[in-house]
C-alpha cells in the first residue's frame, strides 16, 4: 500500500505539492491524472526517494522508500524509459540490476519473456526504440516479483499490440494483489486499465474516486457540461470538468503569450 499524507515540495517560491493525501490500495490498478504542472511526476519522485518532502510523509507498506532494505523487491518502478547505459544489452543491465539487490540470476530470464525481449537480450539497449526501451524499463520494474508498482506513462512508445500487452499484464498483477499506480496523459488509456482514480492539479487532490464515479458524477457549479445526466459523458470530459480551474499551460494561454511575444 502506498500511503501519502499532507506531502508538501517547493522549488523556490513555487510550490510543485502542495499539502497532498491519498491512499493507493493493493489489488487495484490506480490512475494518477492531472494536468501538466500538476505535481503528477514531483509525487512519484518522492514515493521513491529521489526527491525529499519539504513536509508530510510517503510511506510504502508502511516503511520511507530509503528504509527498504531491498527495495527492488519491495517496488517496481519505470520513470524514465531509458534509463540504462547505452552500451550495455539488455540482459546485462538487468542482470546488474539483480545483482545489486540480491535478486536471482534466473529472474532476468524470466522478466525477458515477460516482456517480449527475449530476442532482443543480447543487442545494445542503446540501439532500442522507444518501445523497445519502455519495454526494458517496464522489465527492471518487474525484475524483484514486487508488491507495488510505480509507472510513469508505461504505455509511451508502445505499439497497438504492445498497449493491450501492458494493459492485460497491469490488471493480471492488480489481480494477483499487487499494488499498481500508473501516472498517464492519455486518459482514455486510463478508462480502460484503472479501477481507482487520484486527481490532482496545481499540487492539491482534486478527488480520489472511481473511474465510473467520475465519469458519472456532477460537474463543478458553472462548467460548461453542468446539468449533463449521469452516464452520458466519457472519462475523459469528466477529467476537463475537475480539473478546469487547475490548468497552468492551456492552448489559450500559450495563444495569449504567443501574441504578446
Amino acid at each position: 500500500m502506498i500511503e501519502a499524507r499532507g506531502l508538501v515540495k517547493r522549488y523556490g517560491p513555487m510550490t510543485a505539492v502542495d499539502h497532498l493525501s491519498f491512499d493507493v490500495r493493493p489489488g487495484t490498478v490506480t490512475g494518477f491524472l492531472g494536468p501538466n504542472g500538476a505535481g503528477k511526476s514531483t509525487t512519484m519522485r518522492m514515493m521513491l526517494g529521489l526527491d525529499r518532502p519539504d513536509a508530510g510523509t510517503v510511506r510504502i507498506n508502511g516503511r520511507d522508500y530509503r528504509d527498504l532494505r531491498s527495495p527492488l523487491r519491495e517496488v517496481g518502478a519505470l520513470l524514465e524509459a531509458k534509463a540504462f547505459h547505452p552500451g550495455r544489452t539488455a540482459r546485462s543491465h538487468l542482470t546488474a540490476l539483480a545483482a545489486s539487490n540480491q535478486i536471482p540470476k534466473v529472474r532476468v530470464s524470466e522478466v525477458l519473456e515477460i516482456t517480449g525481449l527475449e530476442q532482443a537480450a543480447d543487442r545494445r539497449a542503446g540501439k532500442f526504440s522507444l518501445g523497445m526501451s519502455q519495454r526494458l524499463g517496464i522489465a527492471a520494474a518487474l525484475l524483484g516479483d514486487p508488491g507495488v508498482l510505480v509507472l510513469d506513462e508505461p504505455v509511451n512508445g508502445l505499439d497497438p499490440e504492445g498497449i493491450r500487452w501492458i494493459r492485460n499484464l497491469l490488471k493480471s498483477l492488480a489481480a494477483d494483489g499487487r499494488t499498481v499506480l500508473i501516472s498517464s496523459h492519455l486518459i482514455s488509456e486510463v478508462a480502460q486499465t484503472a479501477d481507482e482514480l487520484i486527481v490532482i492539479g496545481q499540487g492539491r487532490l482534486l478527488a480520489q474516486t472511481t473511474v465510473a464515479e467520475l465519469a458519472r458524477g456532477d460537474d463543478p457549479p458553472g462548467s460548461p457540461r453542468e446539468g449533463m445526466s449521469a452516464g452520458s459523458r466519457s472519462l475523459e470530459e469528466a477529467f476537463f470538468a475537475l480539473t478546469e480551474g487547475s490548468i497552468e499551460y492551456s492552448a489559450s494561454n500559450l495563444a495569449y503569450q504567443g501574441n504578446m511575444s
